[in-house]
Order: C-alpha cells, then sequence, then structure tokens
C-alpha cells in the first residue's frame, strides 16, 4: 500500500509503497478515508516541535471505516466509521500520540512512553492502518454524512471542545477565543456558537479571517490584536471565558490580555503553544476567584459530544473551507497545508 513516511530525524515526508498492516493484538484494522494535515506538518518534519519516533508511517489523526479488529476488541466492528484520536493513555500521565510528536504529563517521556511509541509507532497518511483501539471512537450515522473528508476536521473541533469544557458550561456566557484566524481557535469559535455562548469574540491579527469569522453568527465579535496588554484586554473584554489557542508568540502579552479581561470568577483555558511564562499575580489571581487551566487534546466523550453537534446540524461544518489532496505528492500537499489558516484546512484523501 502507499503511505508517506519519515524515516529519519532528516528525512523530508516521502510517498513509499509499504507493506500493508496486519493484525494484532488490541488492534483495529481501518481503511483511511480522510485525515487532517495540519498547516504545521512541515515544522513537525523538520524538527521544531519537537522528536518524531522515526521511521514511521506519518500522522496524528483520520476518519476512516473499520475493515477487521482484533479478538480483544469490542466496541468497534468491522463497517464501522470511526474517529482515530491517536492518543494512547496508558494512565499516570504515560500518554504518546501515534504518529507524530507530543507526549502527556511534563512532556518529558518515560520507560513505559518508549515502550508505547515502540509498539504503536505508525500513523494514519496511509491507505490503511492499524490502530490501537483506545484511540478508536464510533461515530454513529457518519456512514450517511454527505462529505466525509469535512469530517477529518473533527479532531480539531474535539481538542477546542475539550478547551471550552474546563470551563464549564457555555450556554449564555461571553467568550473570548486568542489566536481565533488559526485552525484550533476558528474550530473553538464554531464549537462556542454551537454550545450557546451569547457572544464570542474572535480574536486575532490577521484582518480577513476576522471578518470571515464575524459573518459567523451575529454573536461573533472581533478583536484585532494591537500588542497592548491594556488595549486589547479592553477590547476582548469583560468576558466568562477566554481560551488561548494561539501558538509560539513573541511575548506573553496577548495571552495576559485575555486573562485581564476576564469578569470575576471567570476562567482562562490553555491550549495553545505559547512558549513564554506568565506572570499571574497571587492576590489579583485570589480576590477576582479566578480559574487557569490547561487542557491537552480531548477524550472519549467530547468526541462523541461534537459528533453529535455535527449530526444534528448545531455545528455545521459547511462553514470550514475544505481543501483536498491526495498522496501522490506529499511536498505539494504540505505547502497548501502551511498556506492555510482559521477555517479553512487541508484533508488528504488517500
Amino acid at each position: 500500500m502507499r503511505a508517506w513516511t519519515v524515516a529519519s530525524h532528516d528525512d523530508d515526508v516521502r510517498l513509499r509503497d509499504v507493506p500493508a498492516p496486519t493484525l494484532q493484538g488490541g488492534g483495529v484494522l481501518v481503511e483511511v478515508l480522510a485525515a487532517h494535515l495540519p498547516a504545521y506538518t512541515k515544522m513537525v518534519v523538520g524538527g521544531n516541535r519537537g522528536g518524531l519516533p522515526v521511521p514511521l508511517i506519518l500522522g496524528p489523526s483520520c476518519v476512516a471505516r473499520v475493515t477487521d479488529v482484533a479478538p480483544d476488541v469490542f466496541h468497534v466492528a468491522p463497517g464501522d466509521i470511526v474517529l482515530d484520536t491517536a492518543l494512547l493513555d496508558a494512565g499516570d500521565d504515560d500518554e504518546i500520540l501515534v504518529g507524530w510528536i507530543g507526549l502527556g504529563g511534563s512532556g518529558a517521556g518515560s520507560e513505559r512512553t518508549d515502550r508505547m511509541r515502540t509498539v504503536w509507532h505508525d500513523g494514519v497518511f496511509a491507505e490503511r492502518a492499524l490502530c490501537a483501539k483506545e484511540t478508536m471512537v464510533k461515530l454513529p450515522g457518519a456512514e450517511n454524512y454527505p462529505d466525509p473528508a469535512r469530517l477529518a476536521f473533527l479532531p480539531w473541533l474535539c481538542i477546542a471542545a475539550s478547551g471550552l469544557h474546563a470551563a464549564g458550561p457555555l450556554a449564555g456566557r461571553d467568550v473570548a477565543v486568542m489566536g481565533a484566524t488559526g485552525q484550533l481557535g476558528g474550530a473553538a469559535v464554531l464549537v462556542a456558537l454551537a454550545q450557546g455562548a451569547a457572544t464570542v469574540t474572535a480574536v486575532g491579527r490577521n484582518k480577513e479571517s476576522l471578518d470571515r469569522l464575524a459573518e459567523l453568527s451575529p454573536r461573533v465579535r472581533t478583536h484585532r490584536l494591537t500588542g497592548d496588554r491594556a488595549t486589547d484586554a479592553a477590547g476582548i473584554g469583560p468576558v466568562d471565558v477566554a481560551l488561548d489557542t494561539l501558538g509560539a508568540t513573541p511575548t506573553a502579552d496577548p495571552t495576559m490580555a485575555a486573562y485581564d479581561s476576564l469578569r470575576g470568577r471567570g476562567s482562562l483555558v490553555l491550549i495553545g503553544g505559547v512558549r513564554q511564562d506568565l506572570t499571574i499575580a497571587y492576590g489579583d489571581l485570589m480576590r477576582r476567584r479566578l480559574t487557569l487551566r490547561g487542557s491537552w487534546m480531548s477524550d472519549d466523550e467530547t468526541v462523541t459530544t461534537v459528533w453529535n453537534l455535527v449530526r444534528s446540524g448545531l455545528l455545521d461544518l459547511s462553514a470550514i473551507e475544505l481543501l483536498t489532496v491526495g498522496l501522490d505528492d506529499p511536498a505539494t500537499a504540505l505547502d497548501l497545508a502551511e498556506r492555510t489558516t482559521g477555517l479553512a484546512f487541508v484533508a488528504l484523501v488517500p
């Protein structure tokens, strides 16, 4: 079968013919229907986001059709449409993302995560894949969804939803999304609207992307970052929930502007890639009764919740600009993905 592989840390993504995966205990064989190609995939392969467990078939998650299951797999069956979350959790903060970078807990890894990566290392940018049963979530009724490639955006919607859920119910509350012009931020805007937020303030720097988000609903406000913490806080808030999806920023000022924008008893949830330290005044956090939370990836319950929002029509994926690529030309596909932002994304359809 054909797959995108990375052979070494100094290798590019290459299309290769590789042996088809074979079933093993705890495993699920799938036909890959569509996989999200993250905008930062080139950075991952280049080593700028952490080390890949090479050699491997690349790819962190996908929507797929089950073709076979091991005897100890009972929650999915051949013919089911599933989401492969790629998140394999052994407990005690030992978590890996199969086929990708990323370790749970401290991020340092352990002897156990090394063993996990030895057994489950190949991802899903391929025609078929062998996935761990723990990463499989069934999507009831997805066989009738008219555009399966669009469902490749589900993992990002679920990561955003997990962060929002960490702040409690959203209905009737004012929400701000920092970095809303990125793909994860755009996903968060969609989820917050679907879950009944009174207002959603989309915050970012790209005016074109902000204008597009404003067209989603009268409940969407926008704020274009100025770089001045006080000015940005005033433009964002007051809000009950701020979700930070920002990437590697030169300063922590945008994140701290979100913190400043919170009402009393508000919550700031971090799910992005900011590399800066946050200086929080002890007394301010205490007296305003604020909550600061971290959220990483998502769980099966969140996947089911988000899928039900999509299935019911409350979360309309037609708002997303879908671009599709095949396996034939990895370099061109990665260049296309790198140029996408906001509600545009690239789906790899093997």
